[in-house]
C-alpha cells in the first residue's frame, strides 16, 4: 500500500522562494490600495475643503514623480539595508502616509502626506523589487514570476477600487483613507516573519538553481548599484535612443496613471455617473492590462518592437479622441469598448520598451529601462497636475483628453524612428564596469 505524504513533508517540498514571492505578491496587493485612493476621493476632497482639482492633483502628482524617481535606487536601497527591512518601512510609510490626511485641515498637508511620504513608500516597492526578488531567488520561472508579480498591482486595484467607492459613498471618504492604511499595515507582519533578504539567510539557493551550486552569502552592504545607476543615466542621456525611449514612455504614464488613473472617476461623476459605477469601470482595466501584457510580450517576440510601440501609442491616441463622446450618466457599450481596449493596452507598452532597452543598451537595459521608467512617472506627474488645472479653469476635462491624444499620436510617430534599428553592443569597457559593480554585490 503506498502510503501519502504528509502534510509536513509536502511543505518542505515548497522551495521557500515560493514563499517569497507569494508575500511579495500581498506586499504589492497592499500598496496598491493607495494607488486606487487619488481617483476615488478627488471629488469628495474638493467638496469638503473646496480645494482646487489643481491642487489635489499637485498631491498625486508629486506622488507619481517621487514613485519614478525612487524606483531606480530601491535596489540599491535593498542592498544596503535589505529587503525586508526596506519593504516594512516602506509600507509603514504608506499606512502613515494614507491615515495622517484623516486630520488635515490644510492642502499642504494632503501633499505631504499623499506625495512624499506615500510616494517614497511606493517608490521602493516598485519593479525594482519585483526584479530584486526573482533575481535572488528564481533560475528557474523567473519570467513567469515576474508576470506574476507585475499583474499584483492590476489585482490590487481590481480588488480596491469598487471597494473603496462604495465606503467612500456610503461612510465618507476618511473610511476609506483608514481602510487603505490599515491594509497596508496588515502586511507588515506577514513581511517580517516570511520575507527574507536572500536564499543564503535561509540555507538554501535559488528556485532552479544547477545542483552543486554553492550556498551563498547575503550581499553585503554597498553603495555600488547606487553609484553605477547615475553613471548609466549618464552614459545613456549620450544615445538619441535613449531620449526616444524616455519621451515615449513619458507620454504613456501621461496617458495612464497621470490621467485616467487619477482623473477618470471625476470626469465620468461631471458627466452624472456614480461614482462607484466608474470605479467599477476603472477597476476592469486592471483586469484586461494582465491579459494585455501578457499578450504583447508574445507579440513582442515575433515583431517589431518601434512598430508594437507605434500602434500602441497610434490606437491609444484615436480612443481618447473618442473618449468625451463616451461618458454619460449610464454606462453604455460603447463605453465598455473603451475600457476593454483601454485595458488591454494600459501597459502593453512595457514588453517591447524593455526590449529596446535590450537592443541598444545590452548588459545595461535593466539600469537604462529605471529610468526610462522614472520619466514614464514624471509624464505621469506633469498630467494629474495639468488635467486638474483644466478642469478647474474650463469647468471639464475635454481639453485634457484631446492633448493627451495628440501626445499619443507624436509618440507613435517617434517610435516609428526605433524600426530596425542596429543593436548598439556595450563595449567591453561597459562590461567590465558591469561585472565590476555585481561583484561588489
Amino acid at each position: 500500500m503506498t502510503l501519502s505524504p504528509t502534510p509536513s513533508a509536502v511543505s518542505r517540498r515548497i522551495h521557500p522562494a515560493w514563499w517569497i514571492a507569494g508575500v511579495t505578491f500581498l506586499t504589492i496587493i497592499g500598496a496598491a490600495g493607495f494607488r486606487s485612493t487619488p481617483g476615488v476621493l478627488m471629488d469628495p476632497l474638493h467638496e469638503e475643503f473646496g480645494w482646487p482639482h489643481g491642487v489635489i492633483g499637485a498631491a498625486v502628482s508629486v506622488n507619481l514623480l517621487l514613485f519614478g524617481l525612487t524606483a531606480p535606487f530601491s535596489a540599491a536601497l535593498m542592498e544596503r539595508f535589505g529587503v525586508r527591512r526596506v519593504v516594512t518601512g516602506a509600507l509603514l510609510l504608506v499606512s502613515v502616509g494614507s491615515l495622517l490626511p484623516v486630520w488635515m485641515t490644510h492642502s499642504w498637508q494632503l501633499i505631504l502626506c499623499w506625495g512624499v511620504l506615500v510616494g517614497l513608500g511606493t517608490g521602493s516597492m516598485s519593479m525594482a523589487m519585483v526584479a530584486t526578488i526573482t533575481s535572488r531567488w528564481f533560475v528557474a520561472r523567473r519570467g513567469l514570476v515576474s508576470g506574476i508579480l507585475t499583474a499584483a498591482g492590476a489585482t490590487g486595484q481590481l480588488i480596491f477600487l469598487p471597494v473603496l467607492a462604495h465606503l467612500a459613498d456610503a461612510k465618507g471618504w476618511r473610511w476609506a483613507a483608514v481602510l487603505t492604511a490599515g491594509v497596508a499595515l496588515l502586511v507588515v507582519p506577514l513581511v517580517l516573519w516570511r520575507m527574507r533578504d536572500h536564499p543564503g539567510a535561509m540555507g538554501t539557493t535559488a528556485y532552479g538553481a544547477p545542483a552543486g551550486t554553492p550556498v551563498a552569502a547575503p550581499p553585503a552592504p554597498t553603495t555600488g548599484i547606487a553609484t553605477l545607476a547615475l553613471r548609466t543615466l549618464r552614459d545613456a542621456a549620450k544615445e538619441p535612443i535613449f531620449w526616444l525611449l524616455a519621451a515615449t514612455f513619458a507620454v504613456c504614464g501621461a496617458s495612464t496613471n497621470g490621467l485616467v488613473g487619477t482623473h477618470f472617476i471625476p470626469a465620468a461623476h461631471d458627466h452624472g455617473m456614480a461614482a462607484p459605477a466608474a470605479a467599477s469601470l476603472l477597476a476592469l482595466i486592471g483586469i484586461f492590462d494582465v491579459v494585455g501584457t501578457i499578450f504583447s510580450g508574445w507579440l513582442t517576440d515575433r515583431m517589431s518592437s518601434g512598430a508594437l510601440l507605434a500602434a500602441y501609442y497610434g490606437l491609444r491616441g484615436l480612443s481618447l479622441f473618442l473618449l468625451p463622446t463616451l461618458f454619460a450618466a449610464n454606462v453604455h457599450p460603447s463605453m465598455f469598448v473603451f475600457i476593454l481596449f483601454y485595458g488591454l493596452d494600459w501597459v502593453a507598452t512595457v514588453p517591447p520598451t524593455m526590449a529596446l532597452c535590450r537592443q541598444f543598451f545590452g548588459d545595461r537595459a535593466p539600469i537604462v529601462f529605471g529610468w526610462v521608467f522614472a520619466s514614464h512617472q514624471i509624464g505621469a506627474a506633469i498630467a494629474a497636475v495639468l488635467a486638474g488645472v483644466v478642469r478647474d479653469r474650463l469647468g471639464n476635462y475635454d481639453l485634457a483628453w484631446y492633448v493627451s491624444g495628440a501626445l499619443c499620436l507624436l509618440a507613435a510617430g517617434l517610435c516609428l524612428l526605433m524600426v530596425g534599428g542596429r543593436q548598439q553592443p556595450s563595449t567591453a569597457e561597459d562590461r567590465d564596469e558591469v561585472a565590476d559593480a555585481v561583484t561588489q554585490v
